[in-house]
């Protein structure tokens, strides 16, 4: 598998306490969203399935990767989100069904006589009664049972069970490597550069964007926030084609979100968002991002988001427009 630098550093300590008989029975890959935490509990699966000499890397070769790649390893479980059978939709939570039978089958002798693997992936997705049933089986750990639990958002996860768990933390890469990296993938790099600055330095989610053309539409929703800002726009119309897009709605509001916490951040000295400037009056700021978050919070409410959005334009059109007055 082909990592980018900033995974393979994690895998390859993992391996290493793995190798040296220190891997802990429940492992908690971690950390911000696009950052290959899922590539690297893949790729550490393949390993611990792997049926080649331990000190090589997964062969790719013998009947266990061959099973794995086919997606037919008996010793393999990977929970994720599944179809409601009622609505025929995807959950948005993993359920106690999922979760039931993994402590009795990891107590059971492996079928293929060497690890047993379950990947749960996002693991903070688990819902109250899927986290209680999965703590009873971190709560008996058996030899060469390993629970793999991916998280964005770990906090998310009750306390028990995180601390059950040995952490494997994953750290956006310096700026000359992320840059390297979207170099690689084929990026230009005055657009990487964009890009990066619209992830928060994250360079998976950077090569997502620019591959997906959200990159794009950051641009397009800045532009209409700041074309409301100065009242070239209004907030009710620019609000309804907003909400018209229901799928690009939550990323339009992260974006604005995201510009607004820099604002904040310009405010108290670090260097603002190019071509923006913050408010003076900086606790109106504040409670203006509060309830941007509140909304954001509530796009799953059947309410009348565009209405919602419109006052919260119309308010920053106002809180703009004074501090154009106090110049």
């Amino acid at each position: 598998m082909s990592l980018a630098p900033w995974q393979q550093g994690p895998l390859e300590r993992a391996l290493a306490a793995w190798r040296a008989g220190r891997l802990g029975h429940a492992l908690l890959l971690c950390g911000p969203e696009a950052l290959g935490k899922r590539a690297v509990a893949d790729a550490l699966a393949a390993r611990l399935l792997c049926e080649a000499d331990p000190g090589e890397p997964a062969c790719g070769r013998c009947r266990g990767c061959r099973l794995r790649e086919a997606g037919t390893h008996p010793d393999l479980r990977i929970l994720t989100f599944e179809e409601n059978a009622n609505t025929g939709k995807l959950r948005t939570e993993l359920v106690v069904e999922q979760v039931r039978g993994i402590g009795e089958s990891m107590q059971m002798t492996s079928q293929r006589g060497g690890a047993q693997v379950v990947l749960i992936d996002p693991a903070d997705a688990l819902n109250t009664a899927a986290a209680n049933a999965l703590l009873k089986t971190l709560e008996e750990p058996a030899e060469r049972r390993y629970l793999l639990l991916v998280s964005a958002r770990p906090h998310r996860l009750p306390a028990t069970i995180r601390s059950r768990c040995q952490r494997i933390e994953f750290h956006p890469p310096g700026r000359t490597e992320a840059r390297a990296w979207l170099a690689g993938q084929g990026h230009d790099a005055a657009r990487a550069d964009d890009a990066l600055d619209a992830a928060g330095g994250h360079p998976g989610l950077a090569d997502a964007w620019l591959r997906g053309g959200q990159l794009a539409l950051r641009e397009a929703t800045l532009r209409d926030w700041a074309g409301v800002a100065r009242g070239q726009l209004a907030p009710l119309g620019v609000a309804q084609s907003w909400t018209s897009e229901v799928d690009t709605l939550p990323l339009r509001l992260r974006f604005v979100a995201d510009t607004a916490a820099a604002l904040a951040r310009a405010a108290a000295g670090a260097p603002a968002p190019v071509g923006l400037t913050p408010p003076d009056d900086v606790a109106k700021l504040g409670a203006w991002f509060d309830q941007l978050n509140v909304l954001r919070q509530q796009l799953a409410a059947p309410l009348r988001h565009d209405l919602a959005l419109a006052g919260l334009l119309a308010e920053w059109r106002t809180l703009m427009a004074r501090k154009e007055t106090s110049r």
